[in-house]
């Protein structure tokens, strides 16, 4: 898979950028450190001023990647998806029994990030971590509408559609194989989530983790419905 994924270029909505970040160096440092910079900082402590004394360029040469910091963090976002969705392809392929292949699935949108050296710009676990914390923030608004008729949320939604094809596999009579996995994905975040920060009211941690906690709740779902 590794040999695959290095001569994969991530796709991610044409839409979301003015200039291409990939294309140029700049482009590149820009997204490096603004993925340092949120997960250290936070979105809301992040804009292109700062970011510019970091990386040393003027603010107004990012502006002509990126016309706002949404835009950024909705790319960085589905970058991500579209990331999650070549491991959920070439994983799952070849996996004929659909019982593992619904549980490598599951364990592909709910597991800890690591880092993948095929991008050395951008530290996964990193934007994982954005992920995990920000990205109810990149459609939260009040443009979610529009954004979502342009595609901004394309990778997102690929993702689902796919996990939720492999559920309908494993079971085709059961009837919300759409609303399942997208609670597996965001649950898994949100989860991540209580487990960092709100310990005291989730059962997931080191050892129960979002992977096991998830996996145990699509099998017995899915089962009960067969019966």
């Amino acid at each position: 898979m590794k040999s695959l994924l290095s001569n994969i270029k991530i796709e991610v909505p044409k839409g979301l950028y003015l200039k291409d970040p990939e294309s140029s160096l700049l482009g590149k440092n820009i997204i490096e450190h603004s993925i340092i910079f949120i997960e250290k900082n936070g979105f809301e402590n992040f804009n292109f001023k700062k970011l510019g004394k970091i990386i040393e360029s003027n603010e107004s040469s990012i502006y002509r990647y990126f016309e706002s910091k949404h835009k950024l963090l909705v790319y960085l976002t589905s970058w991500y998806w579209s990331w999650i969705e070549y491991q959920l392809v070439f994983e799952t392929y070849n996996l004929n029994i659909k019982e593992d292949k619904l549980k490598k699935a599951i364990e592909i949108v709910t597991k800890t990030t690591k880092k993948d050296s095929n991008y050395n710009h951008i530290n996964e676990v990193l934007l994982n971590h954005i992920v995990i914390n920000e990205n109810s923030k990149s459609y939260l608004t009040k443009n979610v509408d529009l954004e979502n008729k342009e595609g901004s949320f394309t990778s997102f939604k690929r993702v689902v559609q796919r996990l939720s094809e492999i559920i309908y596999e494993y079971n085709k009579t059961y009837k919300y194989n759409l609303s399942l996995a997208s609670t597996i994905i965001e649950g898994a975040l949100h989860q991540h989530f209580l487990k960092a920060h709100f310990k005291s009211i989730t059962n997931c941690n080191v050892i129960n983790t979002p992977t096991t906690f998830f996996t145990d709740l699509a099998l017995k779902t899915l089962s009960k419905n067969e019966q």
